[in-house]
């Protein structure tokens, strides 16, 4: 629009220009100020009618475009977002924009039979199972959602009692959603415009997973196990807020199940919680899941932003807010994480909590891990993007070193891995990694409550992390 002003102006200026040369030459003489009134009358129709053709055909390329309603709400039929006063007139380009995320939307939002207003402002579709986004997939479609497998065995739910489960905040009020049902956060325009571009939206850039020790963006604090075929793990992991201080920037806890090399052919599996504004908006922990089969470059998304993940469960939302957090010197909440491989129909499982299977990654979206695993990893995750010049403030975990302990420093408790024989067992040869110590570390320890367990994090920028 800036451009076509320009031109306008120009003209303007030009006929303007134009015109004052004209009365110069009127009043040059006055023995032919008749010729001269009579040359000017004969010449100023002309300017008229060459620059009114081009006001109008300028004026149709800059007029102003309104927006059509919003498309972004599924079944619910939620009201259109408020359109920001600078956005009221879009050129072209921007309209085109809107309509690719509009017509993502309407393929990822599907038809609800009951719609939830969450008190931490997210609203919650409930969606008819056999409609969620996994059976657009041209494998899935016309399916519908498995069985329950059978679980590892050696599961012992006595050692993780002792510290509460959280949940999820749409549920604070004892809302649920039907049978048949399955609950999903709504994604809305505003979700979508906060990222780089449609195709990007509800995917991680690369190098999502630790692959060495000068990774430049991607920050770790792990533990982790390699060396043998690997067909699950399973984890209690403390639930935090920690503050992250760059929209581009996320903080995250969560396992991994890794197969493949760490170049183009990386699957992994993941799940935990992490701190996104840029995907949700928020500073909230929410409950997420993540999957790729080529190395976070074209395959796989968050949650259920693609086809993919299929989900069972009518009692959690993957992308929700978990509530109630743990706070510094006071009451620890933690959510329960397990995923295993059926050893009967080959899908990897998920359960959520104290024995919610929320649904299954099937096993064709793979290449490796059609297989099985050749590593497990646990740990904790920040992006430093650097934008202020110096590290970010960005926590990890709680926010606090390792050292610290229970209360102040976040953890990981009662790890273990599922073998070839769908058998929880302990584990052994735990490595850890701390790729910036000064920044985010690690402590790993074993007992009899929590088998192993290791506590990490920290604050990010300080004197010694500069």
């Amino acid at each position: 629009m800036r451009t076509n002003t320009t031109t306008l102006l120009a003209q303007q200026q030009n006929t303007k220009q134009h015109t004052d040369k004209l009365h110069s030459a009127q009043m040059a003489s006055s023995s032919k100020s008749s010729y001269k009134s009579s040359h000017s009358y004969k010449q100023t129709p002309i300017i008229i009618f060459i620059f009114l053709p081009f006001f109008f055909i300028l004026s149709a390329s800059t007029s102003p475009v309104f927006s059509e309603p919003n498309l972004s709400g599924g079944g619910g039929g939620g009201a259109a977002a408020p359109l920001p006063a600078n956005q009221t007139f879009r050129p072209l380009q921007e309209l085109k924009k809107l309509k690719r995320i509009r017509s993502y939307l309407r393929k990822i939002n599907k038809p609800s039979v009951k719609t939830i207003q969450s008190p931490d402002g997210d609203i919650i579709d409930c969606i008819e199972s056999h409609l969620q986004p996994a059976f657009d997939h041209p494998l899935l479609k016309g399916q519908k959602p498995l069985e329950p497998p059978e679980r590892p065995k050696g599961q012992d739910s006595s050692v993780d009692s002792e510290i509460p489960e959280t949940s999820q905040s749409w549920t604070d009020g004892g809302e649920s959603c039907p049978d048949g049902t399955i609950p999903i956060k709504r994604t809305t325009e505003k979700d979508v415009l906060r990222a780089n571009s449609v195709r990007r939206f509800g995917k991680k850039i690369k190098r999502g997973v630790r692959r060495d020790t000068m990774s430049s963006d991607h920050e770790h604090a792990v533990a982790f196990v390699n060396g043998d075929e690997y067909y699950g793990a399973k984890a209690s992991i403390n639930v935090w807020a920690p503050i992250v201080t760059d929209q581009y920037e996320f903080s995250l806890s969560q396992l991994w199940v890794i197969s493949g090399s760490f170049g183009n052919d990386l699957n992994t599996i993941e799940a935990g919680w992490q701190v996104s504004p840029e995907l949700y908006g928020d500073n909230y922990p929410r409950f997420f899941t993540y999957w790729t089969t080529d190395a976070y470059q074209a395959t796989g998304c968050y949650n259920l932003l693609c086809s993919g993940f299929v989900q069972i469960n009518n009692k959690i939302a993957i992308g929700a807010a978990i509530s109630p957090r743990s706070s510094y010197t006071n009451r620890q909440f933690d959510i329960g994480i397990m995923i295993w491989k059926d050893p009967n129909h080959g899908h990897w499982w998920l359960e959520f909590g104290p024995g919610l299977l929320v649904g299954y990654w099937p096993s064709f979206l793979f290449s490796h891990l059609q297989g099985h695993a050749s590593m497990i990893q646990f740990g904790g995750e920040i992006v430093n993007t650097r934008s202020t010049g110096h590290h970010t403030n960005t926590q990890m975990g709680s926010g606090h070193f390792a050292d610290e302990g229970f209360g102040k420093a976040s953890y990981f408790r009662n790890l273990q891995v599922v073998d070839w024989d769908n058998s929880l067992i302990p584990m052994s040869n735990l490595h850890l990694l701390a790729d910036h110590p000064n920044c985010y570390d690690i402590r790993a320890g074993k007992n009899n409550a929590w088998g192993n367990y290791f506590y990490y994090g920290g604050p990010g920028k300080n004197s010694r992390c500069p």
